[in-house]
Parts: C-alpha cells; structure tokens; sequence
C-alpha cells in the first residue's frame, strides 16, 4: 500500500517515513502542498499523512483539493492543539488529526485504525435507526430524514458504536480501545472533538443535545426511540 507524506520539515517527514516503511508501506514523501497535488493526481496513494502547515499552499486548501475526487484516508498533522483548526480539518474530511510532537508508535496507532476503517467488515449488517437517523451499515452510509450525511470514517464508526446500543452509556475506554485502538488516556482531546463534529452534523444543540447525550464521568449514549 502507498503512503503520500506532505511535511515541510525533512527532519520529521523522514521520522514518518522510516515508521511506515518499517511497517511494509511504500512512501512517497512531498515538501509542499503544489508538489503532494501533482503526485496525488499522477500516482493516487492507498493513505495520505498530511501537515497543516505548509509553505505553499494550505494543508486544508490540499484536503479541500484532495476531497473534491477522492474518499482516500487522510490523517492530519498540526503542531498547534488548536481545536478550531482540528474541527475545520474534520469539517473538510480529515479522518483523523495527531499533534505534534508525537511519537512514531501513536503515529502507527492511528494509521492503522484509519486503514481498518477504510475496509471495514461489519459484524452485523444494519440497517440501524433512532428516531429520524438510519444508518445502513454496508453502505456505509447515514441519512436524517432522508438525506445523507457526509461523515468521515471515525464519525460513521463512533456512531455505529453507539446506534448499536441505544440508550445504552458506552464508556469512554471502550469508545478508544473501538476506534483507536488506544487507550482513552493516549488519544487526548480526539473523542470530544470528533463527538462535537458529528453532533453538529446531527443538528444537535452542544448545550442539550437531543441524539448523542454525554454522561458525566462515563462516555456517551445515543437517546433511545
């Protein structure tokens, strides 16, 4: 499988490179986001690890490129935990973010969650529903009062989780070790961000939300029919 690495910062990019090839990718490392373009459209990657901060051009404006012809698996790269940011990236289609500094084992984590995503093999086939919400689980696809919703993959997965269980508390610890494939404590603030993303595209209001309710010192919980 082929890995498009668009870091400004050899020093780093060549940190990611050595991780992914030791784990069997081939890896195409890029210094810019004009140069990771022309490589995307000459030679499209199975997974793209993409630096928000580029020389050039954007990384989001690349993302924003990038999802106009493409569902490709993209992991976001900030050195600023700036959750505005990591929203916006999410909002364009990011499948995940890691913030700098990370180590290359946290880095692999995530890689290889978004890489299972990306071909998943349901346990059971939906459809699920809540109330205006079904999801049809092979299709990989979630609609509210009939009209579908553009979630990325960890967005679908969360909410499959928790579509699965309604009215169930599903814990934050499971939630991580589901998704991630880490522990709650390893993947820092990437659940509330991603569990506010998704309820905006619910249409949920964050102060009483009506379908993905939080409960205290536990995890969340879809609200049952």
């Amino acid at each position: 499988m082929r890995v498009l690495i668009v870091e400004d910062d050899p020093s780093i990019a060549l940190v990611e490179q050595k991780a992914l090839e030791h784990e069997g990718f081939e890896v195409a490392v890029c210094g810019g986001g004009a140069e990771a373009l022309e490589s995307f459209a000459s030679s499209p990657p199975d997974l793209v690890v993409l630096d928000q901060r580029l020389p050039d051009i954007d990384g989001l404006e690349v993302l924003r490129t990038i999802r106009t012809t493409s569902p490709v698996p993209v992991v976001v790269v900030t050195a600023l935990d700036d959750e505005e940011l990591v929203v916006e990236s999410l909002d364009l289609g990011a499948d995940d973010y890691i913030v700098k500094p990370f180590k290359t084992p946290e880095l692999m984590a995530r890689v290889r969650a978004v890489m299972r995503r990306a071909s998943p093999t349901p346990d059971r086939p939906g459809p699920y529903s809540v109330r205006d919400i079904v999801m049809d689980d092979l299709a990989r696809r979630v609609t509210k009062e009939g009209v579908e919703l553009r979630l990325t993959r960890i967005e679908f997965d969360v909410l499959r989780l928790l579509m699965r269980r309604p009215g169930e508390a599903v814990d934050r610890e499971e939630i991580a070790e589901t998704i991630w494939n880490l522990p709650a404590a390893r993947i820092g603030k990437s659940l509330d961000v991603h569990m506010s993303v998704l309820r905006k595209k619910l249409g949920d209001d964050p102060k009483t939300p009506s379908y993905i309710e939080t409960v205290r010192g536990v995890g969340f919980r879809i609200a049952g029919a």
